[in-house]
This record gives C-alpha cells, sequence and structure tokens, in this order.
C-alpha cells in the first residue's frame, strides 16, 4: 500500500490520477475491493511477441505526426520500458546426449555416431571440430557436440564462448559453442529477420526504451538479474522501483521487494503512453512465517510447502505480504521462486519486503556500495525496508494467515508412484510396510520369513551383502531442480563433509550426475564441489534424459545374481521425475524420487531401509558412527555458497553478454532515420491504419446509426475466440492474404510472429473454429451478411460492410472478453469496424482494452438480454450517445423493427469518456503532441 501511496502522490495530476485517488489509499481498509484507484509504475518490462505490436503503433504515430508537420523525433515511450528479445528462438536442431553402458570394445576402434547431416563420423573424431578430444575414466568416446581443450584436468579456465558458459562435461575444460546452437541461431536470425532489424530500429530512433537482444536471457531472470533497481531516481524525485509486464513470470520480482505484475498488450502500451494502470484497491493479506525449518528441509519442500499452504487459504485475487520471524530463513532465490507460484494459488502478487538478506543479494547482483547506502536509507526514511526482529514493525492487513515452517517435512515418493509422498522420518517405517503390504502400488508382498534375507555377493575382489531396501542405483539429476541452484548445491556440499568425514558409497552402486545443463555443471566446479561429488561415484555422464527413462548403464552381474538370488526388493534413488516399478532397471522394484542431497545420503547409507535422524550413515576410519545431521549442510551454509560464488559469477557473467551483446545483433543492419522505412512487400511488418485520417481536433462523440450486428455471440465468449492465435489455417482469410504475397503455407508462420502486421492479424479475428454464431446456427469463424443473406468468413462480411459505409456492432451475452489479456482482441474488432458491443456484462480488463481502442462497452440492463428483448441480431441498430457524454451513462438503442431498450455505458471515469471520444488511447496521445 506504501508503493501504491507514494506513486499516486507523485503522479496526481487530477485527470489520469485524481486526490480521490489518494484519499481511497489512505482509507484503504474501508475502500478495498470497492474503490478503482490509478497507478503508474516505474517501469515496463516487454518480450519480443508483445512488444512487437507497441512498437510499430509507436513508429506509425511517428509517420501520422510526420504529416501534420510535428517532430517525429517526439513520440517515444513516456514510461521507461525494457524490451527484450527471447521468444523467437525456435528448437530446429537438437541433440541429447546420453552415456552409452560400458561396453567390452574399444570404441575408439570402429564405433561410429552420427555426424548432423547423418554421416557416420569415428566416435572420437573431431567431426567439424566438435568433438572433445580428451579422455577420462567413465568418459568413453567424444563429448556429443561440443570439444574442449587438452589442458590438464582440474584446470579452472575460463569459458571461451560468446554467450554460452559451458563446460566440457567430462573435463570441466572450455569447450566451442554447440553447433546446435549456432544452427539455432542462424535460424532465427533467417527467420525474424525482419523482426530483429525492425527492433534495431526501435533502439536507436526511441529514447526511453532499451531493447535486450536475442541470445543473452530469457526476460525475467534478466527482470531479476540486471533491469530491477529497487529504488529510481528520476525527475528531481527518488521513488520505489515497479513495474508491469507482459510476462508471465513478473510476479518473481515481488520476492525482492518491487511490486510488480502482469499485464496484456493493451495495457503495458497504455503504460508506455503515460496512462496509469487501474485496478481495484487490492485486499493485503499478510502471511506470518513463524517457526524453524528442519534442517533436512530443501529449498524445494520450502517453496512447494508454502505454496500449498496459500492455496488451502483461499486468497484469490489478492495480494500477499510476508512477515514475521520465519521470512529471515528464506533466501532471495527461495522468495522469487515462491513469488513465481502465484498462479499456483491465485494471488495477484506475493510480495517480501526488502530486509538484510534482500540488500546482501544486491551487493552481488545490481548494487554499488553507492547505490547500496541510498537504497537502504531511503526505503527506511518511508518505512519500505523490514526488521522482522522488531516486531512493532508488523504493519495492519486485511487479514492475517499464519504459517508454522517447522511443518515443512521433507519428503521423498514412491516406491512405484510420483503422488505417494513419504516423510523422511517414515521412510524405514514406511517401506516395512510396503513388504508387507500385497502387491500394489505400495506393496510388494514378502513374507515375514523373508523379509530378513541378505544375500551376501563378491564385487571387484569384495564381499558385500544385499538386503531388502539396498541401493543399487542412485541418480543426481538437475533436470527438475535447474530453477534454484540450492538443492544442487547443497548435495554437493553434503558430498564434501561425508568425504572430509572419512564415509564413502559402496562401489557396486550405479551413481551418476546428470545436470540439466552446462550452467549447473559450472556453479559446481565454481563453487568447488564437483570434486567430492566425483569422489563419492558421482561423475558427471554427460547431458539429457538418461536413469529417469531407464538409461542406466546395467548393473553388475553379481548384484543381479544376489537380488535375483533372494528375490529382494532393491532399490533406486534418483532426484528426476519419473520412477515406475522397474523403469530404471528391470530388476529393481522399489524406486524414489528424493532431493539430490538426500540421494547422495541414501547412497552412502546403502539403503532406503533406515531412519535418518536415529540411525547412522556409516562408519569412519576410526570406527565413530556419523549420523546425516552430522554432516548435512546448514542453510545458511548453502545460502552463502550460493549468493557469495554462483550468483556473484553467474551475475558477472550477465553483465559481461550484457555490455558485449552478440555478433548478430552487433552486425545487423537497420535504418538510422527518425521515421522507419516500411518495406510495402513485408508480410511481417506493416504500418498499421489507426491513424488514418488523424485531425487536429477530437470529433464529439457521435451516435451510432443504422448497425448491424457483425456477430451475436452467447455467454463466455473469451480472448481466445476473438484474438488470432496460434497456426494460420490454409482456408483462412489471413492464409488469402498471404498466398496474394505469394507465400506457400509452409511460409505461413504463426499469428504470434506476425503480430507486427495488422493485415494478417485484422483477418484472423475471431477466426477461431470454436466460434458459435447465433446469425449462423453452427460453430466455425463465419457470419451471416445481412443485406445479402450471404454467410462469409467473418473478416470478409466486415470487409464489405466497411466498403459499404454501415458501423457495425456486435451481441454478446455474459462474461464477454473473459480469458487472457490480448491486445488484437479489440485491435482487430476496432479495424473491422465495430463501434460498440454490447453484452450482458465484460471481463474488466477487456473493457479497458475496449475503451483504449475507441469501441464501446454498452452493458444491458439488469434482468435484459437479447432473447428477453426478442433480438433476432438481423436488425439496424442505432445508438444514440449524446454530445455531453458523462461516465456510466444509460444509452437508448433503437432498432429497425421499432423496438427501443436502454443500456449501461462501461465508461468508468473521464479518461474513459476522452479515450473513447478521440477514438482510442493511440489517437489520444498522438493528438496532444499536434500544436
Amino acid at each position: 500500500m506504501r508503493v501504491l501511496l507514494e506513486s499516486t502522490i507523485r503522479k496526481c495530476d487530477g485527470f489520469y490520477i485524481k486526490t480521490d485517488d489518494v484519499s481511497s489509499i489512505l482509507d484503504w481498509q474501508k475502500q478495498q475491493n470497492q474503490a478503482e484507484v490509478a497507478f503508474s509504475p516505474a517501469r515496463v518490462l516487454l518480450q519480443d511477441f508483445t512488444g512487437i505490436p507497441a512498437m510499430v503503433d509507436l513508429a506509425a504515430m511517428r509517420d501520422a505526426l510526420a504529416k501534420q508537420g510535428v517532430d517525429p523525433n517526439l513520440v517515444n515511450p513516456r514510461c521507461p520500458t525494457d524490451l527484450i528479445v527471447d521468444h523467437s528462438l525456435q528448437i530446429d536442431y537438437s541433440k541429447c546426449a546420453i552415456q552409452s553402458p560400458p561396453s567390452p570394445m574399444d570404441e575408439s576402434h570402429g564405433a561410429t555416431t552420427r555426424s548432423p547431416a547423418g554421416r557416420p563420423s569415428p566416435r572420437g573424431s573431431s567431426s567439424s571440430g566438435s568433438h572433445c578430444s580428451g579422455q577420462r575414466p567413465g568418459h568413453r568416446g567424444g563429448c556429443s557436440k561440443v570439444s574442449c581443450s587438452d589442458a590438464p584436468s582440474g584446470r579452472s579456465a575460463a569459458v571461451q564462448i560468446e554467450n554460452t558458459p559451458l563446460l566440457c562435461p567430462f573435463h570441466l575444460q572450455p569447450v566451442s559453442e554447440p553447433e546446435t546452437m549456432i544452427r539455432n541461431q542462424e535460424m532465427e536470425l533467417i527467420r525474424n529477420k525482419e523482426r530483429l532489424q525492425f527492433f534495431k530500429w526501435c533502439s536507436k530512433a526511441f529514447k526511453n526504451i532499451n531493447v535486450v537482444p536475442p541470445d543473452i536471457n530469457t526476460v525475467h531472470q534478466l527482470n531479476l538479474e540486471y533491469l530491477c533497481q529497487v529504488v529510481q531516481e528520476g525527475e528531481g524525485f527518488i521513488y520505489p522501483d515497479s513495474v508491469v509486464g507482459t510476462d508471465s513470470h513478473t510476479t518473481m520480482i515481488n520476492g525482492l521487494g518491487i511490486l510488480g505484475w502482469g499485464v496484456g498488450g493493451i495495457e503495458s502500451e497504455a503504460v508506455m503512453l503515460g496512462q496509469p494502470v487501474s485496478l481495484t484497491l487490492p485486499q493485503v493479506v499478510g502471511c506470518k512465517l513463524v517457526g524453524t525449518i528442519s534442517p533436512l528441509a530443501t529449498s524445494i519442500d520450502i517453496v512447494l510447502g508454502i505454496t500449498k499452504h496459500l492455496r488451502q487459504a483461499g486468497i484469490g485475487g489478492k495480494f500477499v505480504e510476508f512477515f514475521g520471524p520465519g521470512v529471515q530463513q528464506l533466501s532471495a532465490p527461495d522468495r522469487t521462486t515462491i513469488a513465481n507460484m502465484c498462479p499456483e494459488y491465485n494471488a495477484t502478487v506475493s510480495f517480501f519486503p526488502v530486509d538484510d538478506i534482500t540488500l546482501q543479494h544486491f551487493k552481488h547482483t545490481i548494487c554499488s556500495e553507492e547505490k547500496l547506502v541510498v537504497l537502504e536509507d531511503y526505503l527506511k526514511a518511508i518505512k519500505l525496508f523490514r526488521s522482522y526482529s522488531d516486531q512493532s514493525e508488523e504493519p495492519q492487513y486485511s487479514e492475517v494467515i499464519e504459517m508454522n515452517l517447522s511443518s515443512i517435512v521433507p519428503h521423498v515418493s514412491g516406491p512405484k508412484r510420483p503422488q505417494d509422498r513419504v516423510a523422511v522420518t517414515c521412510m524405514k517405517e514406511d517401506f516395512i510396510n510396503c513388504l508387507n503390504e500385497k502387491v500394489g502400488f505400495k506393496g510388494f508382498h514378502i513374507s515375514k520369513e523373508k523379509q530378513a534375507t541378505q544375500v551376501p555377493f563378491l564385487h571387484e575382489g569384495a564381499e558385500y551383502n544385499l538386503a531388502h531396501g539396498s541401493v543399487v542405483i542412485a541418480a543426481v539429476i538437475s533436470c527438475t531442480n535447474n530453477c534454484n541452484p540450492s538443492v544442487m548445491l547443497a548435495a554437493g556440499l553434503l558430498a564434501k563433509k561425508a568425504i572430509e568425514a572419512g564415509l564413502k558409497v559402496k562401489p557396486y552402486i550405479r551413481t551418476s550426475l546428470v545436470p540439466g545443463s552446462g550452467i549447473v555443471t559450472h556453479y559446481l566446479n565454481t563453487s568447488g564441489v564437483l570434486p567430492y561429488l566425483r569422489k563419492l561415484g558421482f561423475e558427471v555422464v554427460g547431458y539429457g534424459c538418461a536413469t529417469c527413462v531407464g538409461n542406466t548403464a546395467p548393473l553388475p552381474e553379481s548384484v543381479v545374481d544376489a537380488i535375483k538370488q533372494g528375490d529382494l526388493v532393491a532399490c533406486g534413488v534418483l532426484s528426476g521425475n519419473r520412477h515406475l516399478e522397474g523403469r530404471l532397471c528391470d530388476c529393481v522394484r522399489a524406486n524414489y524420487l528424493a532431493s539430490p542431497p538426500l540421494v547422495v545420503a541414501y547412497a552412502i547409507a546403502g539403503t532406503v531401509s533406515i531412519n535418518l535422524e536415529t540411525e547412522p550413515l556409516g562408519v569412519n576410519s576410526e570406527g565413530k558412527d556419523v549420523y546425516l545431521r552430522d554432516i548435512w549442510p546448514s542453510k545458511e551454509e548453502v545460502n552463502h555458497t550460493e549468493e557469495n560464488i554462483v550468483i556473484a559469477s553467474m551475475f558477472k557473467e550477465l553483465r559481461s553478454r550484457m555490455e558485449k551483446g552478440s555478433s548478430f545483433w552487433n552486425s545487423l543492419e537497420s535504418a538510422e532515420s527518425a521515421l522507419f522505412p516500411w518495406d510495402p512487400k513485408s508480410t511481417y511488418i506493416r504500418c498499421p491504419s489507426f491513424f488514418n485520417k488523424l485531425s487536429k481536433e477530437a470529433c464529439t462523440p457521435q451516435s451510432i446509426e443504422g448497425a448491424y450486428p457483425l456477430l451475436f455471440l452467447g455467454d463466455k465468449v473469451t480472448t481466445d475466440h476473438i484474438s488470432p492465435a496460434g497456426s494460420i489455417a490454409r482456408v483462412s482469410a489471413a492464409a488469402k492474404y498471404l498466398q496474394s504475397k505469394r507465400l506457400t503455407p509452409r511460409e505461413f508462420n504463426s499469428y504470434g510472429a506476425r503480430r507486427g502486421n495488422d493485415a494478417v492479424m485484422t483477418r484472423g479475428t475471431f477466426a477461431s473454429i470454436k466460434l458459435q454464431n447465433r446469425l449462423i446456427g453452427k460453430t466455425g469463424p463465419r457470419t451471416l451478411h445481412i443485406p445479402s443473406g450471404q454467410t462469409l468468413d467473418v473478416f470478409e462480411a466486415a470487409e464489405r460492410y466497411q466498403r459499404d459505409g454501415v458501423p457495425l456492432i456486435i451481441l454478446a451475452g455474459k462474461e464477454y472478453g473473459s480469458g487472457s489479456s490480448r491486445d488484437w482482441a479489440a485491435k482487430g474488432p476496432y479495424l473491422m469496424g465495430v463501434r460498440a458491443v454490447i453484452a450482458e456484462s465484460f471481463e474488466k480488463i477487456h473493457r479497458n482494452h475496449l475503451v483504449g481502442m475507441g469501441i464501446a462497452p454498452l452493458q444491458f440492463l439488469s434482468g435484459q438480454n437479447a432473447d428477453s428483448l426478442e433480438l433476432c441480431g438481423k436488425e439496424r441498430f442505432t445508438i444514440n450517445i449524446p454530445q455531453e457524454l458523462i461516465p456510466r451513462q444509460q444509452l437508448v438503442v433503437q432498432t429497425s423493427t421499432g423496438k427501443s431498450f436502454s443500456v449501461m455505458a462501461l465508461f468508468e471515469n473521464d479518461m474513459d469518456v476522452a479515450f473513447f471520444r478521440h477514438g482510442g488511447i493511440l489517437k489520444y496521445v498522438a493528438r496532444s503532441l499536434l500544436p
């Protein structure tokens, strides 16, 4: 509430933001869920799919104003905007590198692998310079699609490739850029050259916009790691950072004390043009965290535990703010992950105020020492800094829910299904119960007298014993744990302490380490834990889906024989996401999913039939028992390693990449002019017609006379029904247009890729095959051209109406425009000539979009609808709009059959009326720049 209040006071101008907005926020406890307030965020965040139509609109506005004799350089985003080009990459080339099982044949003689072109090349040779030449035990043959130098193993070397900090997974030496990456980047450049050239022009032509080129990072990661400011300075003010973004992960930023949430394309465009976001004053639920987290609980346990608690609390549509002493136990990555889970528990935002932990994180990421001092002083001065040890600082909330963090218990899942969760403290008891149960999801039906069976066997000259519950496969896999490095670091730190304590993993256990990406190997190596994992047997075996899908090297024959001899329920433990019975190995019946550090722990113990709290993992060289609690890394140790080594290293790399850019972006040619040089042959970028016939003065509101319904729709028409999305059907209006440009169906691409072409997008509006139009009585993107009686594509009918100078309306039922926020769900109808939508009710955001495009949202009066008024949809409608239109005014609608009824004009304030009078926000802003 303090962030909203500060912004509203600073931006109060009497038009966009009024003193009533300030008063409502000050009285928020009485006004919550009632008052509408305006909020001006500090910045806008765009990804390229939503960014391109916004920037095309600004480029078109420059053209329109230049024709009026206005300097086009005056057209710029009014709110600082970051546009990240991260949605253009498509995977045309890929390769999953999985280590083959050991073979008695020397693979350097005769074994082959396939090159990208399908030609066999000798294993270990440097096909296209892309194979690793070094050898290491366990590394059979060459690294797939990588190369590394012959530097001594263990030597730490800087990454040599641009934009990709990858290491050879077997030698931990720098690798050249993988061929798959090069090929995908080339395809990205070719396929999106027009769009990228346009973005490059935008980066040079417009002020107040920062374009981040492809191949740097994803939009939400850049927002967290580079773009966030926490405290902004500008126009003589210092003020809190805040953001609205068109990426679904925008809410992650709330974990760092920065207010932000996701919006649609038109809302973001409106904010860019200086308009505030309108929101109903929310309830703020305080989530008090108390208690102490279990030492065995990982970050994933904590995040999922809090998410489950909030989902059960019923906080849909509310703001959540965390407080209480338990917050201090959460690292900055933990907080951003919890904030990112908002959709899972249906909150608008989950906010963590800045505290000492956040400041420590900023020290390693975005802040210099000088900036850190200013940030801390300012936040403390306006009471946005939180000290969780001082209960007097606890603020007031709409309501408070409490969660005891000690209730978060670490679990494993198994022995056959991922949904069967078992608390680690109950693992031994549960496994014994599984032996007793009848064969089923949780049972193996082993008789009591056979449950104590032990089978001795020889392995590499030493004798060992196998029993029910013995671990024979242990795989640390990070494919599902990449979002938070702490769990992999915890496994590495556990391994380090185990080695130092003199513990070992029995050599017959099939151990492996499969990082989900090269960056995981990079930070495990940087933090110094990888050698200890390797010493326990957890050697990096490659990148790809391995153990989860059964690609495990065969168990030693002596182990298999022992399992069969005793009919033993042998176990596999892995940190992946698949573990069905027999999937890892046909003789391994019990398989458990566990966190990476627990995989290492169970491997050391050699059995799952153990109480990790009360029984020792093993015995050291001095004969002393070593318990899990003796070697389990504390959360403070993990957080320290993560913040001071991993995150610092990753952010240094990111800053370097941001400064360098990418080679093909730097070499990309683009125009230097203030006006964009539109290519009339382009089918991707086209100057939209929003500003055609732009007059200097807005006309007074005009009545809509003799309009035909373009469509007669029912309830719950979503933006998916309205907005162009997905592939372009070969028989659609958009396809006909592209074919007229001599494109083949293979070259159509998708509507998303062509969002910068209004001709394609308008033809794709109402093109959904699921559209149910009562005018034709069947499903499909067709409608009735009422004057001629012909059934046409919706666009073709609209085009004919426009050619004849006939205005259009849409009749609809309840919840018109529900679903995801989509800009073309309003832009498309506007360009089709739709002047008004008459519906029983509207989704709020879509109503705002219609107003923003100059379309009147009109609502039937309570108790009335098209059926009760006996409308058939073929009448002509005249809507009487007074010249002195006011918010929420009732208007009279007359039909050609003599009927008359009233509707409510859903213009909520004077700003809405002004936008409608000007024909939408784009024309409103354009006219504000005219002399």
